[in-house]
């Protein structure tokens, strides 16, 4: 079996991991069996079970480098300036991430939504994400000075989630800019100008 988490993936454990990646997103994990990913990446089902294990260890190496993917992108764009001006390109990073990776809005909360096992591996890796974000936003939090940053980086949380949310749904036009303004304002509130 291939694991994501830092080891190479073999090339037809990355066709799989791609085909799956792709399927997931766009129709829905439950929408989409294990036949349809083995032919649409070119290889058996023999091949993907022994690549992944299950269905559900492929949902989850497939959340995992969804989730790889959004902190590289948001660590590197956020990694310069005051902690205001970090916490503010994290939104910036949120509509760079939104135009190319999520038109159907957030992949996790999507997953959260049909994932209903509590003990499906792939809602440990949602939980995870979601606390790691949370805990990100808190250490920026901490660079700005912010009278209670654990308070100013559950809003900040808010806000991205809705944002993401609201993005995909197509019901606030430039949801990440609409955010950053407010996080703007919530960084002003809090003290948390530096």
């Amino acid at each position: 079996m291939t694991s994501t988490a830092g080891e190479a993936l073999t090339p037809g454990a990355r066709k799989i991991l791609d085909a799956a990646s792709e399927l997931f997103y766009g129709r829905g994990i439950n929408a989409v069996g294990v036949d349809l990913i083995a032919q649409r990446a070119g290889v058996t089902k023999k091949t993907l079970y022994d690549r992944f294990g299950s269905k559900e260890a492929l949902v989850a190496a497939y959340l995992r480098e969804r989730d790889e993917r959004w902190r590289t992108l948001l660590t590197e764009r956020s990694a310069r300036g005051t902690g205001a001006e970090r916490i503010l390109a994290t939104f910036d990073a949120l509509g760079e991430w939104m135009r190319r990776e999520n038109p159907r809005g957030c992949g996790f909360v999507n997953a959260a939504a049909e994932l209903a096992d509590a003990g499906h591996p792939g809602r440990a890796v949602i939980a995870g994400q979601k606390r790691w974000m949370r805990g990100y936003l808190g250490e920026l939090c901490e660079l700005t000075g912010a009278g209670d940053p654990g308070r100013l980086a559950d809003e900040l949380l808010l806000l991205h989630e809705g944002a993401t949310v609201l993005n995909g749904l197509d019901v606030v036009r430039e949801a990440a800019g609409v955010a950053r303004e407010m996080a703007a304002a919530a960084l002003e509130r809090a003290g948390g100008g530096r």
